[in-house]
């Protein structure tokens, strides 16, 4: 990433609340054709989430804190603030002096982007306004909200316009919090109704929903140049499982994620 960085555009995507059995079932079935045709191997790696809702995970992952691999490290960062006695910080890794990754990014020439999706990303109140504050340009409607059946489509579009009125030489660091897998998404699956709920079954049409808009996201980030580009969970959800359900809360379900990151070549979709 020390290289990357200063050359390369950067893409996150954050699947809200996919759970990590989900996608891999999905991938595994062929039912995520545009992301899988990006995981390395065609499959997600396990990783355990910084935090169990989106708030907590979500400054952790801007302070550089993205999913651990679940499997004893330590392991190396991609990026990390600059401090004494880190040991996850590596040579490969890329060092900022700021308080957050994205102000690291906009220090070092970036456009920070955030096109925003769940309640935390809303700018409607202060607390709404404390993750896409720390961007330079943050993007929030209700069309992009968790009540919305068609709010990834309309985050796309506006990620699409942001990139096209971008400087050519501009790098861009974009951010897209993906709200799609978040109760409630039983709209998302045909015959389901809103007396039923929401149902694991309805989470993965959710997930089937984002990857058929998604190739749009990809095509529009890698549009002028390559991008490195991470697609994680921030935390999952509980629908039953052991007498569980939602999220915010120490369950399997919930701390254990999708993560995968990839390059992006110009014309990639």
């Amino acid at each position: 990433m020390s290289q990357v960085v200063g050359r390369d555009d950067l893409l996150l995507v954050t699947l809200d609340t996919l759970r990590f059995d989900v996608a891999i079932e999905l991938a595994e079935a062929g039912r995520l054709p545009n992301l899988a045709a990006h995981l390395p191997g065609g499959r997600w790696e396990e990783r355990h989430a910084p935090g169990s809702f989106t708030y907590a995970s979500h400054q952790a992952m801007f302070a550089g804190f993205l999913p651990t691999p679940a499997a004893p490290g330590p392991h190396p960062r991609l990026f990390a603030a600059r401090f004494e006695g880190s040991e996850s910080t590596a040579s490969r890794t890329y060092v900022f002096d700021a308080p957050d990754l994205v102000s690291g990014l906009a220090d070092a020439g970036y456009r920070t982007v955030c096109v925003g999706g769940v309640g935390f990303f809303n700018k409607r109140g202060a607390l709404g306004s404390v993750l896409p504050g720390m961007f330079q340009e943050s993007h929030w409607e209700p069309e992009f909200g968790v009540a919305s059946p068609t709010s990834f489509e309309a985050q796309v579009a506006r990620a699409e316009r942001v990139v096209a009125e971008l400087p050519a030489g501009q790098r861009l660091f974009l951010f897209v919090n993906v709200p799609s897998l978040h109760q409630p998404n039983w709209f998302h699956l045909p015959g389901a109704t809103r007396e039923a709920g929401d149902s694991r079954a309805t989470h993965a049409a959710a997930l089937e929903y984002v990857d058929r808009h998604i190739g749009r996201l990809f095509a529009a980030a890698s549009s002028r140049r390559r991008c490195f580009t991470i697609v994680c969970s921030d935390h999952g959800t509980a629908y039953g499982d052991d007498g569980w359900t939602g999220h915010r809360l120490g369950h399997e379900s919930v701390w254990t994620v999708p993560y995968a990151h990839f390059f992006l070549e110009p014309g990639a979709h």
